[in-house]
């Protein structure tokens, strides 16, 4: 499992998982769904370049894969 400081895709997605739970859940209030939403939003552009990094680096290896196969 990855350190606090740079958590995995896989730990940002559960994170997220749990916030739009939260607003199904019995805990939900108006005061604090804003600033719910918001964490929400900025995890999923987390997530959002994350997976285009990850992307990226696939394509830069297949690339390298494919140049030295014969």
């Amino acid at each position: 499992m990855s350190d606090k400081s740079n958590p995995s895709v896989q730990e940002k997605l559960t994170h997220l998982s749990e916030l739009v739970g939260w607003f199904q859940g019995a805990s939900f209030t108006l005061e604090d769904a804003l600033d719910k939403f918001k964490q929400a939003e900025a995890l999923a552009e987390e997530i959002e370049n994350d997976l285009t990094k990850l992307k990226n680096d696939i394509k830069v290896v297949k690339k390298r894969f494919d140049s030295e196969t014969p």
